[in-house]
């Protein structure tokens, strides 16, 4: 039996053979061939939240099911001195064009939400395209306004719906704070929630229906305002240029300017 010794030397030589060709390959194919090399590829994520100095927060609260309470909530921020972001889906907004309206006329954000509410993982391109561009078009028969903004439905998202988003030119928008507020929680433990999670440059979600949203609003805005944080609406609070994402989501204002 024959054993082979292999000096260290020979391992740093060959690997070091082994780093030029991949970086020829990168040179020659780009960086998509070392990605695919390594066996890894990069993941484009949405805006969780706001690298800031600022005591800023967004409140922000998905329009799906349910619209009693909408004017509520418009009613609570308008008395707090606060505002926020409404990510509305196409047939809540066929359903509810007097609540869309409403929104508009305080003042307050629309973002769109999708048109049905689909798991936009699940769908082509062409299919997330048109569940976009339907809500986005009944929005704008509504309020006159392009929309901006969009928020995928339950959170999923992958490169495809990304790319699809921002090609239409609208910023995709997840959050840090999930208040978990449609789970049925107590006022109490929704407040809890948000504000045991919330930091500088955060974004809350909540729903716009769910049982115990307007004394947990009430809870919340107060406890915001006595720790000195400004609620504001998202488009308030990110960038809209000049900036990175990083691998967490946060969204940082490019050095310089």
């Amino acid at each position: 039996m024959h054993f082979c010794i292999v000096k260290s030397k020979t391992i740093k030589f060959t690997l070091a053979m082994l780093l030029v060709a991949i970086l020829l390959t990168v040179g020659i194919n780009g960086v998509a061939s070392a990605q695919v090399f390594f066996g890894y590829s990069t993941k484009k994520l949405p805006i969780y939240s706001v690298d800031t100095t600022e005591k800023t927060v967004a409140i922000s609260f998905d329009a799906s099911w349910g619209a009693e309470k909408t004017q509520q909530i418009i009613d609570t921020l308008i008395e707090y001195d606060a505002t926020a972001t409404f990510f509305l889906v196409g047939f809540w907004v066929d359903k509810y064009p007097d609540k869309v309206r409403a929104i508009k006329e305080a003042g307050l954000e629309i973002g769109c939400h999708s048109n049905t509410h689909p798991d936009l993982t699940t769908l082509g391109r062409e299919r997330i395209k048109e569940e976009i561009t339907l809500a986005n078009d009944m929005i704008k028969s509504v309020t006159g306004d392009d929309v901006k903004l969009f928020r995928c439905p339950f959170g999923a998202y992958n490169n495809t719906v990304i790319d699809t988003i921002e090609s239409l030119n609208m910023t995709p928008i997840q959050w840090d704070v999930d208040s978990l507020d449609w789970k049925g929680l107590s006022a109490g433990d929704i407040t809890t929630r948000i504000i045991n999670g919330v930091k500088n440059g955060s974004i809350i979600l909540c729903h716009n229906n769910s049982d115990n949203i307007i004394p947990a609003l009430t809870m919340v805005l107060e406890r915001l305002k006595m720790r000195g944080y400004k609620i504001v609406s998202v488009g308030e609070l990110i960038y809209s240029s000049d900036y990175t994402i990083d691998r967490n989501g946060v969204q940082h204002k490019t050095p310089g300017t």
